[in-house]
């Protein structure tokens, strides 16, 4: 089959600058890569990283970029600004979709997968005969945005990483023929659990919270829970992860507040600021428990994965896809009502007194962990694709 990826317009793939959509596009290219499946063309941005990378050279996966950042671009994104106030997403994406349509007016493609921006699906259905996939990573398609039902329509499969994705597209229709999970996955070699020492009570004991300094992601009330359990000296905070998206005069309000929040206890928290993705097994090795306290409908986190996947016990919460990643056996999930920090607070001072449900939690973690590779992952996403 002769099957076209667009991305979504702003990190480049291979994903040299990393992001979670951008890292499971690179994970079923490089399974088409190995079981030689499909001829397969990824519309991407450019980035200079790219260059010289290895992927390049598949002989089955193959590459077009759009170049976004140079003089000339950025003056040919400012004219498609004005010359096309009808654009579904910011302009600047729009443009990237507008540069890969004059390629794929000229090519034969089966298949066209879009990768979290079922918009532009509104543009494809009258420029080509493929058949469209939409690959839905985020809430990019329900009863709320503007043409779901035109949107809908176009699609002949829908690919959502949680079943909880798949309801809010549900909002849409009770029709379910075109709509399937498949959920995310992880690299397990790099993500693999080493023997673990158990600490007990009295001695360093670390929590790691991992992703973006966001109010949506829960970390200033983990904050306010540490600050409960100030007593326990022992306990500290390690924060893996900046600001990204949005906007940045309030995200440098949050990154205050958050600040503030952490000063009584300053000599524990530690912020890193942003990680290498490749680096993140090295730090999850440093902690004894994984805290993800989400506090909105997070699709499918991978942290949770890779946190489950390095044996660590997890605090979590009941949003989104997240109780689809892991079970009562190796998570406390939480719901964020009223009663979150609180709850929060206790459920990090029981697995603080609590070294053997920490080992139980860690050994269930590894047997659901093996659900999530990125080879099943692969696998599960080509099946998808037979329509």
């Amino acid at each position: 089959m002769k099957i076209a990826i667009l991305t979504s317009g702003i990190l480049p793939i291979p994903a040299v600058q990393g992001g979670a959509v951008e890292n499971l596009v690179d994970f079923y290219l490089e399974y088409n890569e190995r079981h030689r499946l499909h001829d397969i063309t990824v519309y991407s941005v450019w980035h200079p990283a790219i260059e010289h990378h290895p992927a390049l050279q598949s002989e089955v996966n193959h590459y077009r970029y759009v170049k976004m950042d140079t003089p000339w671009a950025k003056m040919k994104k400012r004219l498609h600004k004005w010359t096309h106030a009808e654009g579904y997403y910011h302009y600047t994406i729009d443009y990237f979709l507008n540069e890969v349509v004059k390629d794929i007016r000229k090519q034969a493609y089966d298949t066209i997968i879009l990768e979290n921006r079922p918009g532009f699906a509104l543009r494809l259905k009258d420029v080509t005969t493929a058949k469209l996939v939409y690959h839905l990573h985020n809430e990019k398609l329900t009863f709320q945005v503007p043409q779901a039902k035109a949107i809908y329509e176009a699609a002949d499969r829908i690919i959502c990483v949680s079943d909880y994705i798949k309801h809010c597209v549900l909002s849409i229709t009770f029709d379910t023929s075109k709509t399937v999970t498949v959920h995310n996955g992880i690299d397990m070699n790099t993500f693999r659990s080493e023997e673990r020492r158990e600490g007990k009570e009295g001695e360093k004991f670390t929590l790691l919270y991992s992703g973006r300094l966001t109010a949506e992601k829960g970390i200033l009330q983990l904050i306010e829970a540490l600050n409960m359990l100030k007593d326990k000296v022992n306990i500290q905070l390690l924060v893996i992860g900046s600001s990204f998206y949005g906007n940045a005069s309030q995200e440098y309000d949050f990154t205050k507040i958050l600040k503030a929040k952490a000063e009584p206890l300053q000599d524990r928290i530690t912020f890193t600021g942003f990680v290498p993705y490749e680096q993140m097994p090295n730090y999850l090795r440093q902690a004894d428990v994984a805290v993800i306290p989400s506090v909105w409908d997070d699709p499918f986190p991978t942290t949770v994965l890779e946190a489950q996947a390095m044996g660590l016990p997890i605090i979590t919460t009941r949003r989104g896809g997240i109780p689809e990643e892991v079970t009562e056996k190796n998570a406390i999930l939480l719901h964020t009502d009223e009663h979150f920090v609180d709850n929060l607070a206790a459920a990090i001072l029981n697995l603080y007194q609590h070294p053997e449900k920490r080992k139980a939690m860690s050994q269930a973690g590894l047997e659901r962990a093996k659900l999530f590779d990125k080879e099943t992952y692969a696998r599960n996403f080509y099946k998808a694709l037979e329509l």
